[in-house]
Formats: structure tokens, sequence, C-alpha cells
């Protein structure tokens, strides 16, 4: 089975994967040329493997976020809370509209698939969901710093916070986003 033909098995020929006529990798000159890329595949065949990519990367940034905003929107309920200096305040109602938006993002593209759904648009469908679900891996970050900052804050009052916050920021820096461009530089044709 192959996840760029929809999970038919591969010695199966290409009428029975495709529906219909045979369709052979366009070698990117002629009538044809700009059908397919590199895998073979059509503009809307990659348009549906990077749609079913962007939807397994979301499920994991969602959980995450919808379990922190959970958490984040039951603070305020505390009896702790109330004691709580002016200041801490201020950055708990951040961190929660950060979570707020980082949720609206992440979840943005699940009803914008629902709303262009066979409009024959996927292509740019998928473009603008992973630019939401991108916008909503920086707002978690952004949510994820000002939480822990906030929790240490309140934990343990040490001016050492604002350092130990920065460098798990690094952290993440370093995690989403440095590796992962060090690696398309050093490895991607």
């Amino acid at each position: 089975m192959n996840e760029r033909n929809g999970g038919m098995p591969e010695d199966e020929p290409r009428e029975a994967r495709y529906g219909g006529k045979a369709q052979e990798p366009d070698s990117g000159t002629g009538a044809g040329a700009g059908r397919h890329d590199g895998r073979g595949e059509t503009e809307e065949e990659r348009a549906d493997r990077r749609w079913q990519e962007l939807l397994q990367e979301i499920r994991v940034a969602q959980t995450g976020v919808q379990i922190l905003l959970g958490f984040l929107l039951t603070v305020v309920f505390t009896p702790l809370f109330h004691d709580l200096e002016r200041t801490d305040k201020t950055i708990y109602l951040v961190t929660v509209v950060l979570g707020s938006l980082a949720t609206g993002a992440l979840i943005g593209p699940v009803s914008f698939h629902r709303i262009v759904s066979g409009r024959r648009v996927k292509p740019q469908a998928v473009v603008w969901a992973s630019r939401l679900t991108f916008t909503g891996i920086l707002l978690l970050l952004a949510t994820l710093t000002a939480a822990l900052f906030l929790i240490l804050r309140v934990a343990t009052h040490d001016p050492y916070v604002p350092w130990l916050v920065s460098g798990v920021l690094a952290w993440y820096l370093i995690c989403w986003f440095a590796l992962p461009l060090w690696v398309r530089t050093h490895y991607a044709g």
C-alpha cells in the first residue's frame, strides 16, 4: 500500500489506481508539462497528499493547545487566582488570549476545508490551511512561553525565571525551526 495513491496496492495497474486512462509521470516537456512533479503526482494528487500530511501535523498541535487552553481557562476559578499580583493577572490574560488565538488558527484549517470542499480549489486550500497552521504554531510558541513564565514567576518569585524561560524558548526555537531549517538546507536537493 502506498500513501501517494490513497492506499491502493502498488501492484495494481495504473488504470485501477487512477480511475481510468493510464497516467505516466510527465517528463517535463511537451503538452503535459507541469502536470506532474518529481513524484509522478498531478497537482490534485499532490494537494491530496499534502492535505493528509497537514492533517496529521494539526492533530498533534491541536491536542496540545486545547489541553493547555483548557487548563488556563480553569485557573481563574481557583481561590489563589484572586491573590495574584496585578502583573501576574495581566500575564495570565495575555496567555489566555494567545492560547485562544492559537486554538483558532489550528482549528481553522478544518473549517476552511469544510467550507471549500468540493469547489475544486484543494491546492489553494492546502496553501491557506498551511499558513493557518504555521500561524497557530507561532501562537502556540508564544502561549507556551507566556504560560511557563507565569507559572515559574508565581511558583518561585526568583530573578532567574526570565533566564530559565529564555532557555526553554531557545530550545523550542531550535526544535521547531532551526533544526528543520538546517535539515532543509543541508539535505534538500
